[in-house]
């Protein structure tokens, strides 16, 4: 499945987490952003040299880093507090700068460090986690533990310390919804996918 039905399978399941808590419009649309990046974020470990046909692009990538680095700019500027709140913006401006050098897959290594950085600077502990999952995607190789039940729990951290620091409801539900959207797409099960996933790593690497 390509990146835009991923997206837009994304996108539903944070429209879905929006009329479940009664949004407003403002959160709607927060919710449906979040489920929609979400819906990419397993991808985060293409590498841009697998053979035959893969499911995103590197382009993808660049286009992730640069959405996290406008994120982390719009976060660091209404939650952050004096130096830490520059200092964010200037982390969060330097992974977009970063976004649009990216070719290969160390670059994205580089991004998770700056993100990280950021996480460490604003004390905000879902950023931190979130750059520990981009270096980490950035080192895996495709379809194996950003597609597995561990990369699922450990993004379902990530998105419960996104709720509890954004004070929204149905956050979490809309991060973790659209992540577990994307693995449900790629299952061998489905008549358009070749590959299937290895949700049990380590356990067994039989796909799915």
């Amino acid at each position: 499945m390509n990146g835009t039905a991923h997206t837009a399978i994304g996108a539903a399941t944070g429209f879905v987490a929006a009329s479940t808590f009664h949004s407003n419009p403002t959160e709607t649309i927060i919710l449906i952003g979040l489920g929609a990046v979400s819906g990419l974020m397993p991808d985060l470990d293409i590498d841009g040299k697998l053979r035959g046909k893969i499911t995103l692009s590197h382009k993808v990538i660049r286009l992730a880093a640069l959405l996290i680095g406008i994120l982390m700019v719009f976060y660091s500027f209404y939650e952050g507090r004096a130096a830490e709140q520059w200092f964010g913006i200037a982390s969060g401006l330097a992974i977009m700068g970063i976004s649009s050098l990216i070719k290969q897959k160390h670059m994205l290594t580089i991004t998770g460090i700056g993100v990280l950085a950021g996480g460490i600077s604003l004390s905000e502990v879902w950023l931190i986690l979130l750059g520990v999952y981009i270096v980490i995607a950035s080192i895996s190789s495709h379809r194996s533990y950003t597609h597995s039940i561990l990369g699922v729990i450990f993004f379902g951290i990530i998105s419960s310390k996104l709720e509890g620091s954004l004070g929204i409801d149905g956050v979490f539900y809309a991060c973790l919804g659209g992540y577990i959207s994307h693995l449900i797409a790629d299952l061998k099960i489905l008549p358009f996918n070749r590959r299937g996933i290895k949700l049990f790593l380590p356990l067994s690497k039989i796909e799915l």
